[in-house]
C-alpha cells in the first residue's frame, strides 16, 4: 500500500470512528449541565460554581477519555480486539489457571460486561428523550408528545436493526462530523460573549469547587459522569477501526469540539442563567432550536445505533466464551463478518428501553441511573488493566499500582458519587446488572456441572476404539461425525448408534471445537486432524471469541489436509442432551431449575455451527446435575 492510500485510509477510518466511537459521548452535551443544576441537587447557579462543573468536566475529558482510555487502554488489546469481555480474557489468559485470582477476574469481567449492558439501554433511552426535547424550548405546549415520539423514534430504530446498516452506516460519519463541527461553532460563540469562562480550564476551579460545597459537589459530580459517558465504546469498538483511528478522532474532532461546546454552556450559564431549563437549545437563540432538534435526533439515532451493535458483539463474545446460551445469530452483511443482528437481544433490549423511556419519561430522571452503569463499568476495566500491565507486560508493581491506582481511585470516587442517585434511577442499571450477572455465573456454572457429569461417566475413546476394533461391527457406505466435547470419551450419539443400529460408517470423524481466549485464530491454526486408524478421524476445530462457527467452510477447507467431505454423503451425529435437576447437585435448586430452562431454549448446536438440517440426526441423552 502506497503512502497516499495509507494516509486516505486512515482519514477514512477516522471518519468512521468519529461516526461509530463518538456517538454516545458526543450527545452527552445534550443533558449533562442541565442535570448538574437540577433544582433537586440544590447547587445555586453562579459564576464559581460554574467554573468549577466545566472546570471538572474538562478535566474528567482529560483524565478519563484521554489519557486512561485514549492513551493507556487502548494499549489493552487482545490481538487487536476491545471490550470487557476481551479484556477480561486477556486478563484471565496472563495468570495460571489455578490462580486464586481466576473467578475473582472471571466475575469483574461478568459484572463490568453486566453493566455494559445497562449502559446500552440507557443510551438509546437518554439520547434520544435528551433530543427530542428540544421541543419544548420550541413550542412548551408540546411537552406532553416528547415521550411518544421518543418511543416512535426507538421503535422505528430497533424494527430495521434485521437489515444491518451497511446501508445507512455510511453517513454515520459525515453526520457525526457535521454534528462535532455544530458543537465546536456553538461553543465559540457563547465563548467570546464570556471569555470569563476559559478560566475554567485552570484545575484550581474543579479543586476549589469541591473543597467549598464539599456534599453539594460530591452530588453533582455523578451527575459530572455523563460527560464521559461512551468512554468504554470507545475500547470496545478498537476492533473495527484500530487504535490510531479512535486516537486520531478523538484529540482532532471529539475532544475539540466537546471542550468548546462545554465552555460555551458554562458562558452561556454566566450570562444567561435563565437558560439552565436546557443550556444546549439555548445557545444560539430561538431560531436554532428546530434545526438542533433534528440534527441532535439523528445524532442520537447514531450513538443508540452504536450500542445496540455493541450490545450484539458483546453477546456473541459471551456465547462464545461460555457465558450464555446459544441463541440465533444473523449476519446483515456479505463483505463484513462483524455486523450481525440477534433477533431475541434486539426484542429484549426494544422492551427494556421503552419500559425506561415510559418509566422515567425525561433525561433528567434517566441521567441518575446512566451515571452508576457507566462508573462500575470503569472501575472494572481500570481492574482488569492492572492484571493485564502486570501479568502480561510484566511492568514493574509500583509502576502497575501507580498508573492503575491513580485511575481507580478516580473511578470508586465517581462511582460513589453516582451512588446518591441509588433510589433516584441508580437502582435500574443495578437490578438488570443482577439479572443478567445471575444468568451468566448460573450458566457457566451449570456448563461445568454437566462437564463434570459428562467426565465421570466418560469412556475412554483410545481404548475403546481398540476394543470395537477386535471384532468390528458392519461398516456402512458414506462418513459419520460425530461432534464430541473438549476431553469427552466416547460420544453419546456413537454409543447410541452402535446399540440401536448395530452398525459403523466406513468413515467415522470426531468433531471437537475448541474455544480459545482470544479473539481470532489464523485460519492455518484453526484445523487439526488426526488419524485414528481404521479410516477413524479426531478434527480440531480452534476458533477465537470472535470466530465465525461455520462447520461446513471447515469440512471444505479440510480437502486441503487431506480429509476430503462429500456432503451429500456425510451425516451428522449430534446427542440431544436434556438436563435434569437432581436433589443434591452443585448449585441451589432454584440456579438448577434455571439452567435447566436455559438449556431447553438454548439454539441446537448444529444450527449454530450452521450444519444443515437435512444432515442432521439428533440421539437424546440426560444429564443430571
Amino acid at each position: 500500500m502506497t503512502s497516499d492510500n495509507k494516509k486516505s485510509s486512515l482519514a477514512a477510518l477516522t471518519l468512521a470512528a468519529v461516526g461509530i466511537v463518538y456517538g454516545d459521548i458526543g450527545t452527552s452535551p445534550l443533558y449533562t449541565l442541565r442535570a448538574v443544576f437540577d433544582e433537586d441537587h440544590g447547587l445555586p447557579l453562579n459564576t464559581p460554581n460554574i467554573l468549577g462543573i466545566i472546570s471538572l468536566i474538562f478535566w474528567a475529558l482529560t483524565l478519563i477519555v484521554s489519557l486512561k482510555y485514549v492513551i493507556l487502554v487502548l494499549r489493552a488489546h487482545n490481538r487487536g480486539e476491545g471490550g470487557i469481555m476481551a479484556l477480561m480474557a486477556l486478563a484471565t489468559s496472563s495468570i495460571p489457571r489455578t490462580s486464586k485470582w481466576s473467578f475473582p477476574l472471571l466475575a469483574i469481567g461478568v459484572i463490568g460486561a453486566t453493566m455494559f449492558y445497562g449502559d446500552s439501554v440507557i443510551t438509546p433511552a437518554i439520547s434520544v428523550l435528551g433530543a427530542i426535547e428540544g421541543i419544548e424550548v420550541a413550542a412548551p405546549g408540546m411537552s406532553q408528545y416528547v415521550v411518544p415520539l421518543a418511543v416512535v423514534v426507538l421503535v422505528a430504530l430497533y424494527s430495521v436493526q434485521r437489515h444491518g446498516t451497511a446501508g445507512i452506516g455510511r453517513f454515520f460519519g459525515p453526520v457525526m462530523a457535521v454534528w462535532f463541527l455544530v458543537l465546536a461553532a456553538m461553543g465559540i460563540v457563547n465563548i467570546i460573549e464570556a471569555p470569563v469562562i476559559l478560566n475554567a480550564l485552570n484545575p484550581w476551579h474543579a479543586l476549589s469547587f469541591m473543597l467549598e460545597n464539599k456534599m453539594l459537589a460530591f452530588i453533582a459530580l455523578g451527575a459530572v459522569v455523563l460527560a464521559i459517558t461512551g468512554a468504554e465504546a470507545l475500547y470496545a469498538d478498537m476492533g473495527h477501526f484500530g487504535a490510531k483511528p479512535i486516537r486520531w478522532a478523538w484529540f482532532l474532532i471529539a475532544y475539540p469540539a466537546l471542550t468548546l461546546n462545554y465552555l460555551g454552556q458554562g458562558g452561556l450559564l454566566i450570562m444567561q442563567p435563565a437558560a439552565v431549563e436546557n443550556p444546549f437549545y439555548y445557545q444560539l437563540g430561538a431560531w436554532s432550536v428546530i434545526p438542533l432538534v433534528i440534527l441532535s435526533t439523528m445524532a442520537a439515532v447514531i450513538a443508540s445505533q452504536a450500542t445496540i451493535s455493541g450490545t450484539y458483539s458483546m453477546t456473541k463474545q459471551a456465547i462464545a466464551l461460555g457465558l450464555l446460551p446459544r441463541m440465533r445469530i444473523m449476519h446483515t452483511s456479505e463483505s463484513e463478518i462483524g455486523q450481525i443482528y440477534i433477533p431475541a437481544v434486539n426484542w429484549l433490549q426494544l422492551v427494556v428501553v421503552l419500559i425506561a423511556v415510559i418509566g422515567f419519561g425525561s433525561s433528567d430522571e434517566l441521567a441518575g441511573a446512566y451515571g452508576i452503569a457507566v462508573t462500575a463499568t470503569m472501575m472494572a476495566t481500570t481492574i482488569l488493566t492492572f492484571f493485564v500491565t502486570r501479568y502480561r507486560w510484566h511492568l514493574p508493581l509500583w509502576m502497575c499500582l501507580m498508573a492503575t491506582g491513580f485511575f481507580l481511585t478516580i473511578d470508586i470516587m465517581l462511582f460513589a458519587a453516582t451512588t446518591t442517585k441509588l433510589f433516584h434511577g441508580g437502582w435500574f442499571p443495578l437490578l438488570m446488572g443482577a439479572v443478567l450477572l445471575t444468568l451468566m455465573l448460573t450458566w457457566k456454572r451449570g456448563r461445568e456441572l454437566v462437564f463434570a457429569n459428562l467426565q465421570k461417566h466418560a469412556i475412554p475413546l483410545e481404548a475403546f476404539m481398540e476394543s470395537l476394533f477386535v471384532a468390528p461391527p458392519t461398516r456402512v457406505p458414506g462418513t459419520a461425525i460425530f461432534l464430541r466435547g473438549e476431553s469427552d470419551g466416547v460420544p453419546h450419539a456413537m454409543l447410541h448408534n452402535l446399540s440401536h443400529n448395530k452398525v459403523l460408517h466406513e468413515r467415522v470423524v470426531f468433531l471437537t471445537v475448541h474455544m480459545r481466549e482470544e479473539p481470532w485464530v489464523p485460519a492455518d491454526e484453526q484445523i487439526v486432524i488426526n488419524d485414528l486408524g481404521h479410516n477413524c478421524y479426531q478434527l480440531n476445530i480452534h476458533y477465537g471469541f470472535k470466530d465465525e462457527a461455520d462447520i461446513p467452510d471447515i469440512l471444505q477447507r479440510s480437502a486441503a489436509l487431506g480429509l476430503e467431505f462429500e456432503m451429500m454423503e456425510t451425516s451428522f451425529f449430534i446427542a440431544r442432551q436434556t438436563v435434569i435437576s437432581a436433589p443434591g447437585g452443585g448449585m441451589a435448586p432454584w440456579r438448577e431449575h434455571l439452567y435447566v430452562a436455559m438449556s431447553r431454549n438454548a439454539r441446537s448446536a448444529a444450527d449454530y455451527y450452521q450444519i444443515r438440517t437435512n444432515r442432521v440426526i439428533e440421539l437424546g441423552t440426560q444429564i443430571e446435575i
